[in-house]
């Protein structure tokens, strides 16, 4: 099975004049912080400024959403409004329903947000089966896969320069 990044970008997207915020879930640790570490190493090799980068968190997957609304609009109250944001969480099975529900629920109302805020609002959820598949996902396992926070931060610029209201 393979699994490939974004593939190739129609141009090159010049982040200098974003903000892109990551709000990320402190569950799964290891893996949450290498995705994050990913998401911001492509912001910047994409010419966002490490000071237009905000990152906060909340405690789970499961508050992503609202923390999502509430994080843009803190910024933009504080006068510093958003381009995009990346909420970034990761959803491992277990032996009860409770995965799918998770999953099932954060996607939706995170896809809803995009509308209802008008703004790209990135899904960087990893929904996996095993634990060894959310670490490969986050390039932990060498050789396995890519950091899929490096897509997600690719995203988030060309959305938010390609798409900008």
């Amino acid at each position: 099975m393979a699994v490939k990044g974004l593939g190739e970008v129609d141009q090159e997207y010049d982040g200098s004049k974003l903000r892109i915020g990551i709000l990320h879930a402190r569950w799964n640790k290891t893996i949450i912080e290498a995705l994050v570490n990913g998401a911001k190493a492509k912001l910047l090799a994409l010419g966002v400024k490490e000071e237009n980068i905000i990152v906060e968190t909340v405690p789970g997957s499961f508050e992503l959403p609202y923390g999502t609304r509430g994080f843009l609009k803190n910024q933009f109250e504080k006068g510093e409004p958003l381009d995009a944001v990346i909420p970034i969480g990761v959803l491992i099975k277990g032996s009860t329903m409770h995965f799918e529900y998770i999953c099932d629920s954060v996607t939706h109302k995170l896809m809803d947000l995009n509308f209802q805020l008008n703004i790209p609002v990135i899904f960087g959820v990893l929904t996996c089966l095993t634990e060894e598949q959310a670490e490969a996902r986050a390039g932990l396992i060498e050789g396995k896969m890519h950091n899929h926070g490096e897509d997600w931060g690719a995203a988030a610029v060309e959305m938010a320069t390609k798409f900008k209201f």
